[in-house]
């Protein structure tokens, strides 16, 4: 008998607890009504422009949306778009081409801008730094438009500079655009030299808060410049390697399309063709809205998936994770 009135009490003060938080709540809700009416203007953008759009996506990937039609009267179709995605014959290629085309720019292009950081860190003039730092960002404010425009300079069969070297040396002048050899490293290249500069932001924002007195110690013990990077640079900014290198395997499946769709044509369609190219065909092409929409849900699910993954592999073997 002891323990029910025991219990009840516990009951009842648990009751007039949660009565009391939310008169709490409710009072530092009228105390800060200036805030909060503040703050209504910047949740309602939120919520219009950026949470109702991703809940119209999920509705549009189970619906058949044609033009003229809104998104609420379309039929309802169910997995069907999704269906049509994997039944197609050409998908599994499509799916080892982003793949194999964003592991590729995956492993090219994460290590550089690491590299670049600690070289910029450790340049004893200032001036000399902030000079070679703008020249390394400009290309990322181009468009891959521009940077087509150049890289076809470059290797373009007429009048190419790379050609007119091979010309010029007695070899014959080759088809770099139509050789699929050629293709993904001009594509990955092309990248890296575009965003090598602005890659390297986040890693100098890290590398400036290491210490410096620990490399004054390491220094003064007679550790040259590679041992202080492997103890101490490298150790510093483990935690932001951890957090890029998950962020871009959740990537995984975005090989980069507006580029693509710029670089590749139907010499190359069978090793350029990625998910990208393939929705672009699919759904603006044939105005299959509703499986372009699926297509982006599915590379959405799996690239939280694999993060998912990374970070827990991440915190296992090095003590670190995004979260």
């Amino acid at each position: 008998m002891a323990r029910k009135w025991q219990s009840a009490a516990k009951v009842k003060a648990g009751a007039g607890g949660s009565v009391s938080a939310e008169k709490t709540l409710l009072q530092s809700i009228v105390k800060h009504r200036t805030l909060y009416l503040m703050f209504l203007p910047v949740a309602a953008y939120y919520v219009i422009f950026r949470y109702w759009p991703i809940a119209l996506a999920w509705i549009v990937a189970f619906k058949d949306l044609r033009l003229g039609m809104s998104v609420l009267d379309s039929e309802w179709v169910g997995w069907a778009n999704f269906k049509v995605m994997f039944d197609d014959p050409e998908i599994v290629n499509v799916l080892m081409n982003t793949v194999e085309i964003s592991l590729l720019r995956l492993i090219v292009g994460f290590v550089p801008p690491i590299v670049l950081a600690i070289m910029f860190h450790d340049l004893a003039s200032k001036r000399l730094r902030s000079w070679l730092q703008s020249a390394v960002y400009i290309p990322h404010f181009f468009s891959w438009v521009i940077i087509f425009g150049i890289v076809f300079a470059f290797f373009s069969t007429g009048s190419g500079f790379v050609n007119n070297v091979l010309e010029r040396f007695g070899l014959e002048r080759y088809e770099f655009f139509l050789s699929e050899g050629w293709f993904r490293p001009i594509l990955v290249g092309s990248a890296l030299w575009k965003e090598i500069g602005w890659s390297t932001i986040i890693y100098l924002a890290a590398l400036s808060t290491v210490d410096p007195q620990l490399y004054e110690a390491a220094r003064i013990d007679g550790a040259g410049p590679l041992r202080r990077i492997v103890s101490i640079t490298l150790p510093g900014i483990l935690s932001v390697i951890t957090f890029v290198l998950c962020l871009s395997l959740g990537n995984i499946l975005f090989a980069g399309g507006e580029q693509i769709l710029l670089f590749y044509n139907k010499a190359v369609l069978d090793t350029a063709d990625v998910i990208e190219t393939w929705v672009y065909r699919e759904g603006l092409g044939r105005l299959q809205f509703s499986i372009g929409t699926a297509v982006g849900i599915f590379q959405s699910f799996i690239g939280m998936v694999v993060i998912v993954i990374s970070n827990a592999l991440a915190k296992r073997y090095t003590g670190r994770g995004i979260w």
